[in-house]
C-alpha cells in the first residue's frame, strides 16, 4: 500500500451515489448490527476496539450517536481522551489509554485516542519528532499487543472533511442552539493550524498502519455513517461467531 496523501483523497461521497439508496442501506446494516453484536457479545471470545479519529467539527459525536447509538448499551462503551489530567500526566501515555481497552464480547470506541499525543502534541511542538518516534513506536506494539495475545479486532477511522465543511460546522456552534454546548473558541485557533495538522495525520497514517486506517470522507453524514456501519458489519461477519449453546453445569 503507498502512502496516505490526504490531498489525494475526495472529502465527499462518490458522485454516482443516491443519498436516499445509501441511507435506506444503511439502515438495513444497522438492523444486521443488532444480531451480530447479540453474538458477540453472547459468545464472548472477540472484542472489538474501534478509533475515531478527525479535526473539529468532523462528526465524531454523530457517528456515535447515529451507528453505534443503535446498538445495545450492555456491549458498547465510550471513552473520550480529552487533555490529560494531572494523574495521567504522571504515568506514559499509554496508560490512560490501556485501562479502557475492551473485554471479550464488548465493542469500545474511543472518541479521539493514543493518537492524540503524537498528533496535537507534535502540531504544539510539546513533543518533538525524537519523543514521537518512541511513541509511535509504542503505539505498533500496543496494537498488536492487543490484536495478537487478546483477540481484539481493531477498526481506526480518520473523518476526512474540508476546512470548508468544518468552518461551516465550527460556525453553526455559535447560533444553532442545539450546538451551542460544542462552542470553544479555541477551535477556529486549531483550524489555522490545518496544514500542519494534515501533515502529522499523514505521518500518523503511514508510520501506524500494521492495523490499516480507513480515511472516510465526512462532508456528507449520510455517507459518513455509511461507509463506518458497513466496516464494523463486515468485520463482525467475517468472525463467524456462533452462539455457546447451553452452559454446562
Amino acid at each position: 500500500m503507498g502512502k496516505i496523501r490526504l490531498a489525494d483523497i475526495s472529502t465527499r461521497a462518490p458522485k454516482e451515489l443516491d443519498k436516499k439508496d445509501i441511507k435506506e442501506k444503511t439502515a438495513g446494516i444497522l438492523a444486521e448490527l443488532d444480531e451480530l453484536q447479540n453474538l458477540l457479545y453472547a459468545e464472548s471470545r472477540h472484542s472489538v476496539l474501534v478509533v475515531i479519529q478527525g479535526m473539529d467539527g468532523s462528526g465524531k459525536d454523530g457517528v456515535i450517536r447515529n451507528v453505534f447509538g443503535h446498538l445495545n448499551p450492555q456491549g458498547v462503551t465510550v471513552q473520550s481522551f480529552k487533555v490529560p489530567t494531572e494523574e495521567e500526566l504522571a504515568h506514559d501515555f499509554l496508560w490512560r489509554v490501556h485501562r479502557h481497552t475492551p473485554g471479550k464480547g464488548v465493542i469500545q470506541l474511543f472518541n479521539r485516542s493514543h493518537y492524540e499525543d503524537i498528533l496535537v502534541t507534535r502540531v504544539h511542538k510539546w513533543c518533538d519528532d525524537e519523543l514521537a518516534e518512541k511513541r509511535i513506536k509504542a503505539i505498533n506494539d500496543f496494537e498488536d499487543l492487543l490484536v495478537k495475545n487478546n483477540n481484539t479486532h481493531i477498526l481506526k477511522f480518520y473523518l476526512h472533511v474540508s476546512p470548508e465543511e468544518q468552518h461551516e460546522r465550527l460556525s453553526e456552534r455559535m447560533s444553532d442552539p442545539a450546538k451551542m454546548w460544542k462552542y470553544n473558541e479555541k477551535d477556529f485557533e486549531e483550524a489555522k493550524l490545518w496544514d500542519i495538522y494534515m501533515q502529522m495525520y499523514e505521518d500518523c497514517f503511514n508510520k501506524c498502519g500494521d492495523v490499516p486506517w480507513t480515511i472516510v470522507p465526512s462532508d456528507q453524514n449520510w455517507y459518513k455513517e455509511f461507509v463506518i456501519a458497513t466496516a464494523l458489519r463486515d468485520l463482525l461477519k467475517g468472525l463467524n461467531m456462533q452462539y455457546p449453546g447451553l452452559k454446562k453445569e
